[in-house]
């Protein structure tokens, strides 16, 4: 995810990892630093972003603690608390990226807090809509909304193959299944973000009585399609 949030802000940046092989080629790649410590990062950054395991919180916390402005985390089933907690006297954000962020068509999630520095404030805020639509939320419903876009790009992936895999059954070559699932998949999105997330008129749309979509969609709900995402979605919360 670090990659990702770098090659969508396509800056030169300070970066740090426990392979030092893996930081070099992020710098290479977007520009900027590869340094030995996180410590290193931290003295030179003006903003650090936490992209390691959440385990690691307090172990992270004790080498770049003393250093740091300004915080970010990305540690998922890390509450906002947590990580002030383990940074104290300084700006902390949660954010929660999801992968096309790469591409800067993601989804992002800020963990809504008090004002702490406005001018930061504003200057991240201005960063993570580079990045896609960025949504704030109450720090307790982070979580949830992970679970519908952090952990999505694997389901649409699961969708567009189960499509695809379709249309190979009745004599479409993989190549062109792909092509034409994933361009009808990009311009729905689109579609629904100009009509204002109308799923429903989209379905109508495109949905005549006794037609070949309503036939579709008819089997697609006696499959079971809204019970097997709901139960995906619970099964990520349970704990």
């Amino acid at each position: 995810m670090a990659r990702g949030l770098a090659l969508g802000w396509d800056r030169p940046l300070l970066c740090t990892d426990v392979v030092p092989e893996r930081a070099q080629a992020l710098a290479d790649e977007v520009g900027g630093e590869a340094l030995a410590s996180a410590a290193e990062v931290a003295q030179r950054a003006d903003v650090v972003v936490l992209c390691h395991k959440p385990p690691q919180l307090a172990a992270v916390a004790t080498e770049v603690a003393p250093h740091a402005k300004a915080i970010v985390s990305i540690l998922a089933a890390t509450a906002l608390a947590d990580v002030k907690a383990a940074y104290p006297d300084r700006p902390v954000y949660r954010i929660l990226p999801s992968t096309p962020v790469e591409v800067r068509q993601g989804a992002v999630i800020l963990a809504a807090d008090d004002e702490q520095d406005a001018e930061l404030d504003a200057a991240l805020r201005g960063l993570l809509e580079e990045l896609g639509t960025l949504v704030v939320l109450d720090d307790a419903m982070v979580d949830v909304a992970m679970g519908l876009m952090s952990n999505a790009p694997a389901y649409y992936a699961l969708v567009v193959e189960s499509q695809v895999d379709a249309g190979v059954r009745h004599g479409l070559t993989a190549d062109q299944a792909s092509r034409l699932v994933v361009q009808t998949m990009a311009g729905t999105a689109e579609l629904l973000r100009r009509q204002g997330y109308d799923t429903l008129a989209a379905r109508r749309a495109v949905t005549s009585p006794g037609g070949s979509t309503a036939r579709g969609l008819d089997a697609l709900e006696r499959g079971g399609v809204r019970a097997a995402f709901s139960d995906a979605l619970d099964a990520i919360l349970k704990r």
